[in-house]
């Protein structure tokens, strides 16, 4: 696809068609580093990382939101230049059909990139795969605008395009960041999946009294769930225990890839705020 679009270019020489080539310089920059922390991200917990890899994701998906930055700054000053001295593009129909292919092979893999991601809870591939969608959006207004182009004959116009698609690919680029900071600072799951974990906790807790300060956080694919559960004084140690295992059996079935802790205590810890077992 960067060949692609190089060659469109060449072709065409245009401003905007060049922005669009330098971007693609930036996808295959952030799968290169998507590949690199999934690989480090799949690495099992040892003693120096004891709770996994799971966020070298998130370093990634920054990384990626940072390039695409760059990759928007060098063509805003690119679509500047063209401003100061417009040039209409040349070979209209060759360009636009090798820029049209382009498309739709980004197309593609982009769904493909997305749809993986989120089925591996994978933050690195999807945020690559949603750069790619980002990519296909302004390929697509950059082709429409040159066909506005070739038309009218406004040359100014292609460097115009070369500057929206510097804004929209910055707007891409600051969600991509602003999603990884938060997985990077142990954001918790969303809403529903609390909710389920919750339901899951109250149904099979039999025997116990409640369960209180219930946290969780996402760490690439990997949740990890912990909270307080109350029993019985009297209760012995033999089962409490088979509690525990009773919930963490049932809160792996209801989410993937989960790290659970368990904090047993006596019922005089009940706090009567938390989760009451039904």
């Amino acid at each position: 696809m960067l060949a692609t679009k190089v060659l469109a270019w060449r072709v065409t020489g245009s401003v905007a068609l060049f922005s669009d080539a330098l971007e693609s310089i930036v996808n295959v920059m952030t799968a290169i580093a998507s590949l690199t922390a999934v690989s480090i991200a799949q690495k099992p917990a040892d003693s120096t990382l004891p709770y996994g890899y799971h966020k070298a994701e998130y370093f990634s998906a920054v990384l990626v939101g940072v390039l695409i930055i760059v990759a928007a700054a060098l063509i805003a000053r690119e679509a500047w230049e063209g401003i100061l001295n417009p040039q209409l593009p040349e070979a209209p129909v060759l360009g636009l059909a090798i820029g049209g292919g382009a498309t739709v092979l980004n197309f593609v893999w982009a769904r493909v990139l997305i749809r993986h991601g989120r089925k591996a809870l994978s933050p690195a591939l999807e945020a690559d795969g949603k750069h790619l969608m980002t990519d296909v959006v302004s390929t697509v207004g950059v082709i429409a605008g040159l066909v506005l182009v070739y038309l009218t004959g406004w040359a100014v116009l292609d460097s115009v395009l070369a500057a929206l698609v510097a804004l929209n690919i910055i707007w891409s680029g600051w969600g991509v960041i602003r999603e990884s900071v938060g997985g990077l600072m142990d954001a918790a799951v969303s809403p529903e999946q609390q909710t389920r974990i919750r339901e899951t906790i109250s149904s099979n807790a039999d025997g116990a009294i409640e369960a209180h300060d219930i946290r969780t956080r996402q760490a690439g694919k990997m949740t990890f769930i912990d909270f307080h559960l109350v029993v019985p004084g009297a209760m012995s140690v033999g089962a409490a225990h088979e509690i525990c295992d009773r919930i963490e059996a049932k809160l792996r079935e209801a989410v993937e890839e989960v790290t659970i802790t368990i904090h047993v205590e006596p019922e005089e810890k009940a706090k009567h705020s938390g989760i009451v077992v039904v």
